[in-house]
């Protein structure tokens, strides 16, 4: 009876993400909420996966401070995050919007993707943008070169090639551009150690260095 419980437990997740695959339940509430209050001059929304989810986290006093709003969601790919941009950004009507966005797609986290697939998507939310006039802000994908959960995968290359690609275009488009990896990798292509315990998700040190890079890309373009 026990196991019975358990497989159905799992189906029932599964079926639940299979329903809502953008996880747009994950903020709506909070969305709501917002909705319901002035809107601040200088509203910015970070668009991301684990790493910005995880980011509020380990530094609430740096949204809350600056009217930043977190749209950050553990394990997602740049479809789920096209997904949810109306609901999660545009609908909040920010000033700016920092997407950053790579890692899980390179992971294969819900399938297979291609790196212009990946840019594909990148360009949907910024065009998005753009139409409901909110500024762009383009955040590097940051360092790696193995993932824990995919621990056959090199990803340290492809990582390189998407951030070349990343610069060029926010640059073409007069973006604002933050160039997190430069100051994060070490010599053997991945993060360096006094920033990350796992070698893909910041510590609060790593969030430091972001939070000072990120600041002055975000006052210049407001």
């Amino acid at each position: 009876m026990k196991s019975l419980y358990c497989i159905a437990l799992v189906l029932s997740v599964f079926v639940s993400r299979a329903q809502d695959w953008p996880n747009l339940k994950r903020y709506a509430a909070a969305n709501e909420k917002l909705l319901t209050e002035p809107v601040p001059k200088g509203r910015v929304v970070f668009m991301g996966n684990s790493i910005t989810d995880g980011w509020i986290r380990s530094s609430p006093d740096f949204f809350e401070n600056n009217h930043f709003v977190d749209r950050g969601i553990s394990g997602q790919t740049s479809p789920q995050m096209l997904l949810r941009f109306r609901a999660d950004v545009i609908a909040l009507h920010p000033e700016a919007v920092v997407i950053e966005c790579g890692t899980n797609d390179i992971a294969g986290n819900t399938g297979p993707s291609t790196l212009a697939m990946v840019e594909d998507n990148i360009m949907s939310m910024a065009e998005l943008a753009k139409a409901n006039k909110i500024k762009v802000i383009i955040g590097s994908v940051l360092p790696a070169n193995k993932f824990g959960w995919k621990p056959e995968l090199q990803p340290a290359d492809s990582i390189i090639a998407l951030n070349v690609w990343l610069k060029d275009y926010a640059g073409r488009n007069h973006f604002g551009y933050i160039d997190y990896y430069a100051a994060l990798v070490d010599d053997q292509k991945g993060m360096k150690k006094e920033y990350s315990s796992d070698g893909v998700h910041p510590n609060k040190e790593g969030y430091a260095v972001m939070e000072n890079l990120a600041l002055p890309v975000i006052k210049k373009v407001l």
